[in-house]
């Protein structure tokens, strides 16, 4: 982990780690970089559900994307609570249920106060709660979810400038 005492660590999460959370991590890179702003954050994801693990995201979420000149080349990892409440400042989860699964395994008030919902940072797609799992669904769902990530991670960006 890259460490740095100015440093803002973002974790996003997600089930598996292959659609939603890398994708709002590489649309946070983008901005970031082209804000000029990489040295002052450091942006990871991970997923709640370890069967993904050591995966490149979806093929049709990087194909969605990559229209958008996003380039999602993580790979899946599982969240670890040991590690990742102590490495991360936010924990951000993209629906209800992994919100609900970050808290079950945090162990203070501390580390629950880190989780965060992706959608609470949305500054457009209001009518939006969650961040849908585009997974079993259609084209369309993907390039949803893309919109809802680049409207919350402009609204979370903004945020941490505060």
């Amino acid at each position: 982990m890259k460490s740095s005492i100015n440093m803002k660590r973002i974790l996003f999460v997600c089930l598996g780690n292959i659609c939603r959370s890398p994708s709002a991590e590489g649309i946070m890179k983008s901005l970031i970089k082209r804000e000029g702003k990489e040295s002052e954050f450091y942006i990871d994801s991970a997923g709640t559900y370890r069967g993904h693990a050591g995966s490149l995201p979806d093929e049709r979420m990087r194909r969605h994307a990559a229209k958008r000149a996003y380039t999602l080349d993580s790979l899946a990892r599982t969240f670890y609570p040991a590690a990742d409440f102590v490495d991360f400042d936010l924990i951000i989860g993209m629906d209800d249920q992994n919100v609900a699964d970050l808290k079950s395994l945090a162990t203070s008030d501390e580390e629950r106060s880190k989780i965060l919902k992706m959608t609470d940072f949305c500054q457009k797609y209001t009518s939006y709660t969650t961040v849908p799992d585009p997974y079993y669904g259609g084209e369309e769902g993907f390039e949803l979810v893309l919109d809802i990530l680049e409207d919350a991670t402009a609204g979370l960006y903004q945020k941490c400038l505060e």
